[in-house]
Parts: C-alpha cells; structure tokens; sequence
C-alpha cells in the first residue's frame, strides 16, 4: 500500500463554548464561502467540553487570537493510506482499525505522539511536523511513501531525512489506560455534496452554533454513561465533506441530502479518557484500535484536543465494551 504525506500544515485548536461568539464570522467563512477562503482543511468537532477546529495555515489566519482560543504548538502533517493509488473511495471505509493499526502500533513503538481523524471517505493521521524522519523511517518498510508537493505525489525515504529512530530520547513505555464511556446516543457517519451544502446552510448554522443538548447539564459524572452528549463533527477537506451526528440531529436535515453507506449503519460512541488526554502521551489510539483491529471491528476515530472518540457499529458496543473493561483488568505488562 501507499502512504501519503499530505500537502497541509496543519494547526490543532480549540475554542471555548462560551467564547464561540467570537468566532461564529470566521467559522462560517471557513465552512461556507470557500471562495473567500484558500484554507483546503477543516474540521470543526463539538464535544460538550469545547470546539475542536483542525485547520491548515491559510485557515488559521482566519481566527483571531483571544483568552477563548487554544492552539496546540506545533505543527502538524497529515498522512493517508491510499489503495490503488487512491486516498479518496465512494464508499464507505471498512477495516479501518487495521489501517490504523498498521500505522498506529508502530509509531507508538517510536514514541510518535498521534492525533486521528476519521472521515466518511478516509483517516487523517496526524502526526508532528518534527517527527517526520521518525514517521519515515518507521514505516518505509511496510509502505510506499510519497509526499504531496505541488499536487504530485514524490517518492520519500528516510535518506531524505535526518535518520535517527532515537530522536525523541524517550523509550516506548507502557501507556496509561485510560477510562471510556459509552454514551447512549446512535452516530451516522455521512457525507454531502458540495454544491448542495447552501441549502442546509441555516439547519448546519442552527446545529452547530445555537443547539444545546437536552441533557447536557443533567445528570452526575459518576452516570454520564447512562446519557447523551453533545457531539457534532463537520469536515470539509479537498472539497470532500463529512458529517458525525447523532440520530436526533439526523433527523432535523433533509434525509434525500445526506448519505451514508447502503447499509445505513449506526455507530455507537466509545470515548476515551477520564480527563483531558493532553497531546504527548504515545499509545492511546493504538490501545483501542489494536483490539478492534484483532477483533475484525471496523472503527472511525477522532481526536478532539481533551478527548478521543472511537466510533464502532452498533451490533458490536457489546463485545466492544466487554473488550475494554477486560483490558483495564489486565495487569500492565514491564
């Protein structure tokens, strides 16, 4: 298979849910007018915590630096698992927890700290701008890898980078387990053509911006698993849009818009991590998506900058659940 560097550098923010406000103008521009804007990547993910908006440089100018906005340091580059030549499918990705997994696992290995990002049509995995030669040199045996310039796709190997697996000075060390919680609520992944997103510019508005979940503030932390939570996830990618909702903001969009797979499957939510997971700690996606992987359950991911959220069908939130109780009782291995 193909492993492809993206063209995007990109920046990993968060916006707080009382400063959305301020930024309601420049997120509108980034998902509406795209010909007022060059940014190429964006995605903008609600949690009941803050806004999660992934973008590239050119997007990033758009926000305004304020004491409601977080940015994460670094920068950050995008690789893709292309089959076929071709990063992009029309349909609806199955096994991508063993695609995952092929990446994931051994970069964890390196203590190469990464940031998922699923989509209806692919998975971005994020990783640091600096531990690029680390990336390479890592997976160059189990794949082709080009990287984007100027739209061509160049072959790259770790001679065209610093090689040193030992960069990051730390060893691979056994990752914290963290909690999940498995909120009640049922997912659709889907997509939507471009040219029709204007008509449900002001449902899109209304969802995003003004929505509150009706459970939002009720309920104790200790039965948060008993509830709903808010989660809503908007992407716009090279002209690829992706939408993670829940079966009752579904049902507020024009049903003959919106596709997901012929299947109309639903997905159930597994949600990683009892406090803010930070962006340092190697490992965490890789605990989930290797027993996903073993278990041949098919997953999307996506990071947000507190939590991490594993989307699985929901015929399998059982076994999934019995999957990872099991793993918090496995005594940690040295």
């Amino acid at each position: 298979m193909d492993l492809h560097i993206l063209d995007h550098r990109l920046r990993v923010t968060s916006i707080s849910k009382n400063g959305l406000i301020s930024y309601t103008h420049p997120l509108i521009k980034l998902i509406f007018l795209r010909n007022r804007t060059c940014c190429k990547f964006f995605s903008l993910t609600e949690t009941p915590e803050n806004y999660t908006v992934v973008l590239d440089e050119e997007g990033f100018k758009e926000l305004p630096p304020s004491e409601h906005l977080q940015v994460e340091s670094s920068i950050w580059l995008s690789l893709n698992v292309a089959s076929n030549g071709n990063a992009y499918s029309s349909s609806q990705a199955v096994g991508v927890t063993k695609i995952a997994k092929s990446v994931i696992a051994p970069l964890a290995q390196q203590h190469v700290s990464v940031f998922m990002l699923s989509t209806y049509q692919t998975d971005f995995i994020l990783v640091r701008e600096k531990d690029l030669s680390v990336v390479i040199s890592t997976l160059e045996e189990e794949f082709n890898i080009f990287r984007e310039v100027g739209g061509e796709y160049l072959p790259v190997g770790c001679q065209d980078f610093t090689n040193d697996l030992q960069k990051n000075g730390k060893e691979a060390i056994q990752p914290t387990v963290h909690p999940v919680l498995i909120p009640q609520n049922q997912f659709c992944v889907m997509s939507l053509d471009p040219e029709t997103l204007p008509s449900i510019a002001t449902l899109l508005i209304d969802v995003l911006f003004y929505s509150n979940s009706p459970k939002e503030d009720s309920g104790s932390s200790a039965d948060q698993d008993l509830d709903c939570i808010k989660f809503f996830s908007f992407s716009l990618i090279e002209g690829y849009i992706s939408l993670v909702m829940d079966t009752e903001a579904q049902r507020r969009f024009p049903a003959d818009l919106l596709f997901t797979s012929s299947s109309g499957e639903l997905w159930r939510m597994v949600r990683i991590g009892g406090q803010p997971l930070g962006f340092d700690e190697c490992g965490i996606v890789a605990q989930i998506s290797q027993p996903l992987a073993d278990g041949d359950i098919s997953a999307y991911y996506i990071s947000t900058f507190s939590f991490d959220h594993a989307l699985v069908p929901e015929e399998d939130i059982v076994s999934v659940t019995d999957m990872l109780h099991n793993q918090r009782k496995e005594p940690a291995t040295t």
